[in-house]
């Protein structure tokens, strides 16, 4: 599986300028072969050697293989698609590869590229990015995030041998609690919900203030919610997915696909769920679970919340609030997610048509 090591640079004071002047001369190159492509309609890397290699080099000063990592970050920019001239940014991230850096993993330093040759700087990672940087292969991207320099490396990680098992363990995914498994563990949402909301006040507060110091505080401010809500999405993932590990059970998970257009709410409660990253988590188990060699099945979401799991009797009354589940034909109760998790992991243990296997 290919994961991606997050480096963050060490340059000197001397070495931050020339990372800055390659950043933007490299960007400037892919815009001007951009725009070749475009007007010519040529998008192939090779054909575009062929047109502008020598020009480009001459132009913007560029080494041999920097030259060619630009005509490929241009070339696989419009492999998704052809119909919008790409724009690139004046700091945008550029891809190296093993001829323009190199890892000394020990001494955590790296020897990079720039338009005045060869620099070796220092990079800050933690354990587990020193771990990842032991299956490094393939391009690296040099990133300026935030007013500092990223390494990006791809990893090529092995993943465990897939285990067998026709077990799952139901995981129900929401909004109050964020996850919750059919043996009754539950992942609050409520600091997570409670950030958002404290974090829309002050958007709003500062949006209609108008300011520049408002302004700066907004741009300040802007991903810090996201990286929180991913930090929680990992810490869950990886706790469900050592579970199931160490259980031998595989995972089953909803098929939430589109549920935001499906789903009717009042106007109160969109922002909630316009703002529920359920996807981001369902990928995180997915590929947490892949390098584990646990299995993991979606299953038809229909009527999981409001089916009793104890006699199949399926009813909306069933329900009557968030967290309680009170079956109204054989008296069984128990919180609503942990019902719903209990149907959740049967769906996906019996070989039903729509139960299908994950893979990354």
């Amino acid at each position: 599986m290919k994961l991606t090591a997050k480096l963050k640079l060490i340059p000197s004071e001397e070495q931050r300028p020339l990372l800055h002047n390659t950043l933007q001369r490299a960007n400037a190159a892919c815009n001007t072969i951009s725009e070749l492509a475009w007007t010519e309609k040529t998008f192939n890397k090779l054909k575009l050697q062929k047109c502008c290699y020598y020009d480009i080099r001459e132009t913007f000063g560029l080494s041999a293989q920097m030259t060619i990592r630009a005509l490929g970050k241009v070339a696989d920019s419009y492999k998704k698609d052809k119909a919008t001239k790409r724009q690139f940014k004046k700091h945008g991230a550029f891809p190296y590869d093993a001829r323009l850096l190199s890892y000394d993993v020990e001494q955590q330093t790296v020897s990079i590229r720039t338009l005045a040759g060869r620099q070796q700087m220092a990079f800050e990672a933690g354990q587990h990015q020193l771990d990842l940087l032991q299956y490094q292969a393939g391009e690296s991207k040099l990133a300026f995030i935030r007013g500092h320099f990223y390494l990006l490396a791809t990893c090529d990680v092995p993943n465990e041998a897939p285990m067998l098992t026709d077990d799952f363990m139901g995981v129900d995914m929401g909004i109050v609690n964020l996850a919750t498994t059919n043996d009754g563990e539950r992942y609050s949402g409520k600091h997570l919900n409670r950030v958002r909301n404290r974090n829309l006040r002050l958007r709003r507060k500062l949006q209609k203030k108008g300011t520049k110091s408002a302004k700066r505080l907004l741009k300040k401010r802007s991903g810090r919610e996201k990286r929180f809500a991913q930090d929680v999405n990992h810490c869950i993932s990886k706790a469900i997915v050592e579970k199931a590990k160490r259980t031998g059970h595989g995972i089953g998970l909803e098929d939430l696909t589109g549920i935001r257009e499906r789903v009717r709410l009042r106007k109160s409660q969109r922002t909630q769920l316009h703002s529920w990253n359920f996807a981001d988590l369902g990928h995180k188990i997915l590929y947490k679970a892949f390098r584990k060699g646990v299995p993991v099945r979606l299953v038809d979401p229909a009527y999981t919340s409001q089916q009793c799991s104890c006699c199949g009797h399926t009813a909306r009354q069933n329900r009557p609030n968030q967290s309680t589940f009170q079956c109204t034909s054989c008296g069984f109760s128990a919180h609503a997610d942990v019902n719903a998790a209990i149907n959740i992991g049967r769906r996906a243990s019996v070989n039903a048509p729509y139960a299908g296997t994950l893979s990354v």
